[in-house]
């Protein structure tokens, strides 16, 4: 007989998971309060790094199900996503996502919408790269200087170089102007 169990996240100790909770038991899933795992961790932790969600595979068993509010509690990217839900697939547990209308996600429909979601991520990406690319070369074509600014002047670059040249040391030189030794090595190593 399967069991059904429960994965809630949330990224800051201010926030409850009490909402995606009822969330699930609302639409109709009755998990037994031991078979919630919630947990607070960033969105940006592989899923295979939470403690939680570790506990709870360790716990499921082969036609167990695992219900979810929204895809995003299952990993960090479409890619970490699609890993953990055939992960859970190859174990035989399936996935519900209640974002999703609550389909089984190892399912063929579930699988379909995974790979649409898993396209639309990958052609955002794109998109951003693109957006992004075009913008910095705007940028470069109307002189605008790219980058973290330079920790030293010109003058200070200068002086620098004269100081290296003389023997100086570099961690004297660093302290000298307030920088790090790598902004001094890397004045050194421009020639």
């Amino acid at each position: 007989m399967s069991r059904t169990f429960a994965y809630a996240r949330v990224s800051t100790f201010d926030q409850t998971p009490e909402n995606q909770i009822r969330e699930i038991e609302a639409a109709g899933f009755a998990v037994q309060p031991h078979r919630i795992v919630a947990e607070t961790i960033s969105g940006s932790m592989a899923i295979a790094l939470r403690e939680g969600f570790s506990k709870l595979l360790d716990r499921m068993e082969k036609g167990d199900v695992l219900i979810v509010t929204k895809l995003d509690r299952l990993g960090r990217d479409a890619i970490d996503v699609s890993t953990t839900v055939a992960k859970l697939e190859d174990i035989g547990i399936r996935v519900h996502c209640l974002a999703l209308g609550g389909v089984d996600l190892t399912s063929s429909a579930g699988k379909m919408t995974m790979n649409v979601i898993n396209a639309v991520a990958q052609f955002e990406r794109d998109l951003l790269i693109e957006r992004t690319q075009s913008g910095l070369a705007r940028a470069k074509a109307e002189g605008k200087m790219l980058g973290r600014p330079a920790a030293l002047s010109a003058d200070q670059q200068a002086e620098v170089k004269e100081n290296i040249k003389n023997g100086e040391a570099i961690s004297a030189i660093a302290r000298q102007f307030k920088t790090s030794r790598q902004t001094i090595m890397r004045v050194r190593n421009q020639g």
